[in-house]
């Protein structure tokens, strides 16, 4: 009662504006405004916020637009003219009011015009934009709109981009479309029902049937597909003629009963595994001691044949007590046992120091501890290092599985901070248990849950469900009648480290064909592991 009798009449419009809020009661606060006008009160850019918000909101917008607008940039107005720096969620509530009024145009300038305010924008700032250049099919201003957003480093998400794919079907722009699809592959692993329906309409179309090429080099296609971790080519349309399209299941073994062609399990693309390396690597260097870590990078070149590596303290530790220094050799040489007779191949296994000093102690563990030195099966880490930065670093460089129920949330991962990390370990890690003291692995899948764009240009793609029953999960197969000629001609191509449609050469060529054969996970040895 003594803080409410204390109130200075701003704080008191604070109060009540905040009121207004809960309420959704615009006329109230309108009222309240005249009146702080009228008063000549001292404003703050928190109750021009208020107000703006209450003008913006849909239920405002759905019973009493043309006040709403109307009130809404006289208030902005008020607001520029009192000199207060509008915030982003300024602009976002303007843009708003300003595609209410059916002026995207103006919603455009808004954002653009952010930094002259020194703020930067988010992806709600964009969308009131975006969606109402798309639903009026102004395709070019739409594209406009992405672009600044990617240049301001804002990612788009499935509903912009669904809503990019819609407006380059009906305004028969097939090569957006495509670009599209791509980037939103590499945006979500399985897209809703409503994309679904987008992705379904725009195959379907007469448009769609005239994209694409008759004939191309399928030995390029193929090598582009494996370059970019296989599922898709990214090198545009192939084939030509009208699309079939299906909802199916997926088999568990991949296969597609549509279709009966096999779906893979795609690993990120060579450019990003490179990155990906080199990012470890550094933020490694900077918080271990340089020439340890630069030891064992100098290492890891001489010794590229591994195709796992073990996190050696993550399954020695594995449900044993750690107060009490508990460590389990056991069941780590089970884990490495399983994979050698799987596939006659040593892994690596990565400890550190401080486990293997302990383990010298009993003459079993040391006669272990050297077999697998001889066998070149074990790298020690030194003392005062951090083993998961070891571990990381030779999972990704070499390209190969990791054993591990570490699901790298930590800080050091944080930083990372890749969208492709996640899509890496659905690939690489693979996690284990111990049932009654017998080792199970569990591997990658078989196929990923992503959309795949397969050698003959067809395409799946997954609709998301909401158990993890994965055989309970509709894919959309989408084949053309005549699939395909084998040639020369690749009509469009795609920058697999950017997602951006470029035009080829007449003869096919393209600018990012790789100039070496990448090395990618061997297919017979996770065939062998599988089994």
């Amino acid at each position: 009662m003594k803080k409410k009798n204390n109130q200075t009449q701003e704080s008191k419009l604070r109060f009540d504006l905040d009121t207004c809020l809960r309420r959704k009661d615009l006329t109230a606060a309108i009222t309240l405004y005249e009146s702080a006008i009228s008063q000549d009160l001292r404003l703050s850019y928190h109750h021009f916020n208020s107000l703006l918000y209450l003008c913006s909101i849909p239920e405002t917008l759905n019973s009493q637009k043309s006040v709403a607008v109307e009130y809404g940039f006289r208030v902005f107005d008020q607001m520029l003219s009192n000199n207060i720096t509008p915030t982003e969620a300024t602009i976002t509530q303007m843009a708003r009011l300003a595609v209410a009024k059916e002026d995207p145009t103006y919603a455009f300038e808004l954002v653009k015009n952010m930094k002259n305010y020194g703020i930067v924008p988010r992806l709600r700032t964009y969308d009131p934009a975006l969606y109402c250049y798309c639903d009026k099919v102004m395709a070019d201003e739409a594209y406009a709109v992405e672009e600044h957003a990617e240049d301001m480093g804002v990612k788009l998400e499935e509903p912009e981009i669904s809503a990019l794919v819609k407006v380059s079907a009906e305004a028969r722009r097939g090569e957006k479309v495509y670009k599209y699809l791509q980037k939103l592959r590499g945006t979500v692993s399985s897209v809703s029902e409503e994309t679904a329906g987008v992705v379904e309409r725009w195959f379907s179309s007469e448009a769609a049937a005239e994209v694409g090429g008759g004939e191309w080099d399928a030995g390029h296609v193929r090598e582009q597909r494996e370059r970019n971790g296989g599922g898709w080519h990214g090198l545009g349309w192939l084939g030509h003629g009208r699309w079939a399209v299906k909802r199916v299941r997926i088999g568990e073994n991949g296969a597609c009963f549509g279709c009966e062609e096999e779906l893979v399990g795609a690993d990120i693309h060579c450019c990003e595994t490179e990155k990906f390396a080199q990012s470890v690597a550094a933020l490694a260097m900077e918080r271990e001691v340089k020439s340890n870590f630069k030891t064992f990078m100098d290492w890891i070149e001489h010794h590229p044949h591994y195709e796992a590596i073990i996190d050696g303290a993550n399954i020695g530790l594995y449900k044993q007590n750690f107060a009490e220094g508990g460590f389990s050799i056991t069941q780590l040489e089970a884990v490495v046992s399983e994979l050698y007779n799987r596939s006659k191949n040593w892994p690596l296994i990565v400890l550190h120091n401080k486990h293997i000093r302990a383990l010298q102690g009993n003459p079993v563990d040391r006669k272990l501890l050297e077999d697998w030195r001889a066998q070149g099966a074990l790298y020690s880490t030194p003392s005062g290092s951090y083993d998961d930065w070891y571990w990381l670093y030779a999972a990704v460089r070499l390209k190969c599985l990791l054993i591990t129920n570490d699901e790298m949330r930590d800080h050091i991962f944080e930083l990372i901070g890749s969208s492709f990390f996640l899509r890496w370990k659905e690939r690489h890690q693979v996690h284990y248990t111990f049932l009654k003291g017998l080792l199970k692995l569990q591997m990658p899948p078989i196929y990923s849950i992503n959309i795949q764009e397969s050698e003959n240009g067809s395409w799946h793609v997954p609709i998301s469900i909401e158990d993890s029953d994965e055989s309970s999960r509709s894919w959309l197969c989408i084949t053309r009648a005549n699939p395909f000629k084998v040639s020369r001609v690749i009509p469009v191509t795609v920058d697999p480290s950017k997602d951006q449609v470029l035009e080829s050469s007449c003869n096919g060529s393209s600018s990012m064909k790789s100039k070496r054969k990448e090395r990618s996970p061997s297919p017979s040895y996770l065939h062998k592991l599988q089994h």
